[in-house]
């Protein structure tokens, strides 16, 4: 293993992080259509209701019992960044905010002195399944803000900056970029009591995107910071000159733990 990639392991639903990041979840749930409670047109026979994470059905209903999700629950000290790729979460919390959003939408939440709130995921389409991806991070906050006012902000797909080159073959390679900066693309702005409102951070969320046997250049990052790719989706990946192969079972991918000069990355088949 090369002294750029300092470590790889298997990914599950739940990701490993390092600071300042917390925890990582990657929701994948391939629902039924719904009925009209919102809830699944389907049996629950081997879910464990009130405790189901181990996908009978390809499907969870985590801690709810009529409509998937996560009911009212607290939280403190961190912050939540929803992404949701596909199906529909509705958020009602303890301030008294309500909001439903979708497919590419990011919800990030500071949590700060505390707050109530819950998380469901209502199956809106009686007539088709209503499949469901979402990943959560948790981000710590700094030790000076863990006792702010909590508060909400909602990124809105259509508004998300998002870069996309072509190759010398002519092959694409898009990337979204959540948090943080890629070349002169910046995020849009964070809540300013995150890490990620520090530019001296150099904190990022990204989400890439290759073509089949696209070849891109992650840039160059700080000395002293470390970057952590999943690769959740797809075949395996060229990352110079080593070589990651994805794993059989969706959620069983590698994951590279890595300091990086500027390096190429392209995905094999």
């Amino acid at each position: 293993m090369s002294n750029i990639i300092l470590e790889t392991f298997q990914l599950g639903s739940q990701w490993p992080t390092f600071d300042p990041f917390l925890f990582c979840a990657h929701h994948r749930d391939d629902y039924p259509p719904g009925n009209a409670s919102l809830g699944p047109d389907a049996p629950l026979t081997g879910h464990s209701i009130g405790q189901d994470f181990e996908h009978p059905d390809g499907w969870n209903m985590y801690h709810g019992t009529t409509v998937p999700g996560f009911p009212q629950h607290p939280h403190r000290g961190f912050e939540t960044v929803s992404y949701l790729r596909t199906g529909t979460m509705d958020h009602a919390d303890s301030l008294g905010a309500t909001a439903r959003f979708g497919a590419g939408d990011v919800q990030w939440m500071t949590t700060g002195k505390g707050i109530q709130h819950s998380e469901m995921f209502p199956l809106t389409s009686q007539d088709s399944p209503n499949p469901l991806e979402l990943f959560q991070i948790w981000l710590n906050l700094p030790a000076a803000d863990k006792m702010v006012d909590p508060y909400f902000t909602m990124f809105w797909n259509e508004d998300l900056p998002q870069i996309s080159e072509l190759d010398n073959a002519g092959r694409n390679s898009t990337v979204l970029v959540l948090a943080g900066r890629l070349g002169q693309t910046e995020a849009m702005p964070p809540p300013v009591n995150s890490w990620a409102a520090r530019s001296e951070s150099d904190l990022a969320i990204w989400h890439i995107k290759l073509d089949p046997n696209a070849s891109w250049v992650l840039p160059v990052a700080r000395p002293e910071t470390v970057r952590a790719l999943y690769l959740f989706d797809g075949g395996g990946l060229n990352l110079g000159e080593e070589h990651l192969t994805a794993g059989t079972v969706p959620g069983s991918m590698p994951v590279t733990r890595s300091k990086f000069r500027p390096m190429r990355m392209a995905p094999s088949f």
